[in-house]
């Protein structure tokens, strides 16, 4: 029997909208749009659903462009769209037009039926130069952020709102192979196992253990003359993955970095996970110098490794600590640097520091002492005293 006290849902009109794979969307697949949740409290829902697709059944997709019959206005400088029913995604971001104004991004997302408290999407930095800058397709916007299996999502745009805003919804499929190397633990890892003429070099995990497709890489990888620091981030993602999660993770950063984002490769030359898993990223093999885009302004004479998880809320374990510190003392014993020392550099320009001026750092350092930015999330940026007397522990007892 309906309810007299229940408020009559106001149905907007239908709406299609077709999101193409032309240059503007970098190669997204088509998607509908055709309804929307009503605002209220209620469980009724309109007919239609945003459907992720794409070429790759591995990988369905959807950049929605947020236009004002989505975004609309709620007080002064906010947006706000009703909650949009979707099929399945698991990761959230946000991307605009290159040099535009730049929007402070939240999202909602419902996971088991219940919508999740409003969350911002920290903003990444694109670099300067290189195949990334080089690329027509390079656009702005926020980290990609882990969001479990979810089937409806809401935006709130405060600030600024920049032209050309879209919303980009990722599946990575889950794959057969994921499941075999999510069971193992680095003790069992055998693609860069230490030998007797490299003993600092780490166990780590390749590109073809989290399932990187080559094809989607534009262009070779770059190189640097050589490394003078590392740089620490976090990928301000979901801290409740499982293991089994992580190498979906990571294709679909590869995915947003190159796709939605434009960029030549994914960003970061190495990843670790919170179980203490070390990673490959960016193609050009793990021993080499390869140029990363990572740090805006900084990528020239450093390697960026990115802690998966948001170090803003948790606390990074000893077993994460301990594998940046691995990483950082194989890196840097290469190039004679001091791990717990301090080293000048010159900025190619980023938001907190000018092209060409000089600066002094910490030889492995967080994101946020070259940018303006939260990251590494302020517990692991506070634990890095820690990985710089581990990392200079280990070459004292391994190098030779």
């Amino acid at each position: 029997m309906p309810n007299p006290n229940q408020r009559p849902v106001r149905r907007r009109p239908l709406l299609l909208a077709l999101v193409g794979s032309g240059a503007a969307l970098t190669g997204v697949g088509v998607a509908a749009r055709t309804g929307l949740l009503p605002e209220g409290d209620g469980d009724d829902r309109a007919d239609g659903v945003l459907r992720l697709a794409g070429s790759d059944p591995t990988m369905p997709a959807l950049d929605l462009p947020l236009t004002d019959d989505l975004l609309q206005p709620q007080g002064t400088r906010q947006w706000t769209t009703g909650r949009l029913d979707t099929t399945t995604f698991t990761m959230v971001g946000a991307t605009w037009r290159h040099g535009e104004v730049e929007p402070v991004v939240e999202v909602s997302t419902r996971v088991d039926g219940a919508w999740q408290s409003w969350q911002p999407l920290p903003h990444v930095h694109l670099p300067v130069d290189g195949a990334e800058a080089a690329s027509g397709a390079a656009r702005d916007g926020t980290d990609v952020a882990w969001t479990g299996p979810a089937d409806g999502v809401r935006v709130r745009v405060r600030g600024q709102r920049p032209a050309d805003l879209q919303l980009v919804l990722l599946h990575p499929e889950p794959l057969p192979a994921d499941t075999a190397v999510g069971a193992a633990g680095t003790s069992r890892v055998t693609a860069g196992s230490r030998s007797r003429t490299d003993p600092l070099r780490p166990e780590f995990l390749g590109r073809r253990h989290w399932g990187a497709k080559e094809r989607w890489r534009n262009g070779g990888p770059s190189y640097n003359a050589t490394i003078k620091q590392v740089h620490v981030h976090h990928t301000a993602n979901s801290n409740s993955y499982s293991r089994k999660d992580v190498p979906a993770m990571i294709r679909g950063m590869y995915r947003y970095h190159t796709k939605s984002l434009g960029w030549s490769d994914i960003g970061y030359n190495f990843l670790v996970d919170k179980f203490g898993r070390i990673w490959v990223g960016r193609a050009g093999g793990p021993r080499k110098a390869v140029r990363g885009a990572h740090t805006l302004g900084f990528n020239g004479k450093s390697t960026g490794v990115a802690v998966i998880g948001n170090f803003e809320t948790a606390v990074p374990s000893n077993q994460v600590l301990n594998a940046l510190a691995r990483i950082a003392a194989w890196k840097l014993h290469m190039y004679g640097r001091n791990p717990r020392g301090r080293v000048r550099v010159v900025s190619e320009g980023s938001d907190r520091f000018r092209d060409g001026r000089r600066v002094e750092l910490p030889v492995i350092d967080g994101h946020r002492d070259t940018n303006q930015t939260a990251c590494p999330g302020k517990h692991l940026y506070h634990a890095l005293p820690k990985v710089r007397r581990r990392a200079k522990r280990r070459i004292a007892r391994l190098a030779t």
